[in-house]
């Protein structure tokens, strides 16, 4: 885990290509106390590494993000409102690469949909 203590996986679930995560952010990370006092927002950069590194504990493999496109944030995600968050991973591998579309929720709120690349380190 690149960002020490930001979250923790309460569920992971993996069926063929689809991964279900339950992640369960912690409010009180010294990240949120800059980004932004007083009025706490997960940082979208924090958002993909939680994604790369489900992808890895997928595919068992050390990935670097080559491409994220379709990037899109749809909702705030507060952590001292809302600290559960869940992850859904479509994967697919070719060769040296992993390709994921991500939708990320809270409650019954759309926040995050992600098309990114990944490139295979070993």
């Amino acid at each position: 885990m690149l960002i020490e203590g930001l979250y923790t996986t309460e569920n992971f679930e993996k069926e063929d290509q689809t991964v279900n995560a339950t992640v369960k952010l912690n409010a009180a990370h010294k990240v949120f106390k800059g980004h932004f006092p007083g009025n706490p927002v997960m940082p979208g950069v924090c958002m993909i590494q939680i994604i790369k590194e489900l992808t890895q504990q997928a595919t068992g493999k050390t990935l670097f993000l080559s491409v994220a496109n379709n990037v899109k944030f749809m909702a705030i995600i507060n952590p001292e409102k809302n600290n559960i968050i869940q992850l859904t991973l479509n994967i697919t591998e070719e060769n040296s690469v992993v390709k994921v579309k991500n939708t990320t929720t809270f409650d019954e709120t759309l926040a995050l949909k992600l098309s990114a690349t990944f490139n295979v380190l070993n």
